[in-house]
C-alpha cells in the first residue's frame, strides 16, 4: 500500500499514462498555485500496472470550494482522464463516511499516490479512512450489505422476467447489475474492497454467473444477512426498525 508522506511518488514515466499524469500535474500546479493543496493518482497508475486502455484517475485537492480546475471526464491524446476535484475538508469527510459502495470507494482512499503533496494530505486521508474502519461494528457493514442485496435481488427478478419475455438484451443488463451488487454484498460482509467493478465481479466469482447461479448466490447471502440480525424480507413493522 503506497505511503503518502508529503513527497512526490514515482510513477512509470515511460508509459503514455504516466507521462500524461505528470503533465497534468505540472499544468495544474502552475495554473492554480495558491488554490491546490495536493494532487495524486489512483487506479492502475497507483498500482504500477497501467497498460493500453487504462485511464488516468487524478484527484486534485483544493483549499476551498470552487477553486482549482473543474472536474472533468474526457479523453486527452486518446487517453481517458477522470479528473476528480475535492476540497481538503470534504475529502477527509468522505474518507470517514461508509456507503453501500464502500468496496468500490475504499481503493481511492488507501492507495492514492501523491504527485504533489507537501503537507501530506493523502496520508491523512488514508489514516482517516482506516481509523473509521477500525471503529466500525459488523452490524453497520451488514446494514450496508442489505441495501446492496435488495438492489441485486430486484435486478435478478427483473432479469428472470425479461428472459421469459425473450427480452435478452435487457435481461443481460439486469444480470450485470445484479452481479455487481451481489459482489458488493460480499465485499461488505468480508470487508474486502475492489479496484473497480470488473475486479469486483471477477474476484467474487460472479463474472460468469448465469441467472440460476446468481439466484443461488443471492439465496445464500440472504441467509447470512438474516443470521447477522435482520431478514432481507419481513413484515411492515420491520421496515421502520
Amino acid at each position: 500500500m503506497p505511503e503518502n508522506d508529503g513527497v512526490q511518488d514515482e510513477i512509470d514515466s515511460t508509459s503514455p499514462r504516466g507521462r500524461l499524469a505528470t503533465r497534468l500535474c505540472d499544468v495544474i500546479e502552475h495554473r492554480w498555485p495558491a488554490e491546490v493543496q495536493a494532487i495524486g493518482v489512483h487506479g492502475s497508475l497507483a498500482h504500477g500496472d497501467d497498460r493500453d486502455g487504462s485511464d488516468v484517475n487524478l484527484t486534485v485537492v483544493t483549499y476551498r470550494p470552487g477553486a482549482g480546475p473543474r472536474p472533468v471526464l474526457r479523453k486527452v491524446d486518446g487517453i481517458l482522464v477522470d479528473l476528480h476535484v475535492v476540497t481538503a475538508d470534504e475529502g477527509l469527510r468522505q474518507a470517514r463516511q461508509l456507503t453501500p459502495r464502500w468496496p468500490l470507494e475504499a481503493e481511492r482512499f488507501v492507495t492514492t499516490r501523491a504527485l504533489l503533496d507537501p503537507r501530506g494530505w493523502f496520508g491523512r486521508q488514508r489514516d482517516a479512512h482506516l481509523g473509521r474502519l477500525a471503529e466500525t461494528r459488523p452490524a453497520e457493514f451488514s446494514g450496508l450489505a442489505r441495501h446492496d442485496w435488495q438492489i441485486a435481488s430486484s435486478a435478478h427478478s427483473r432479469a428472470v422476467r425479461l428472459a421469459e419475455w425473450y427480452e435478452t438484451d435487457a435481461a443481460l443488463v439486469m444480470i450485470a447489475e445484479s452481479r455487481l451488487h451481489a459482489a458488493l454484498v460480499t465485499g461488505l460482509l468480508t470487508r474486502t474492497y475492489f479496484r473497480n467493478t470488473a475486479d469486483a465481479v471477477k474476484r467474487t466469482g460472479l463474472a460468469g454467473a448465469d441467472v440460476q447461479e446468481l439466484g443461488g448466490v443471492l439465496k445464500q447471502q440472504a441467509e447470512e444477512l438474516t443470521a447477522r440480525g435482520k431478514p432481507v424480507d419481513g413484515n411492515l413493522a420491520l421496515l421502520f426498525e
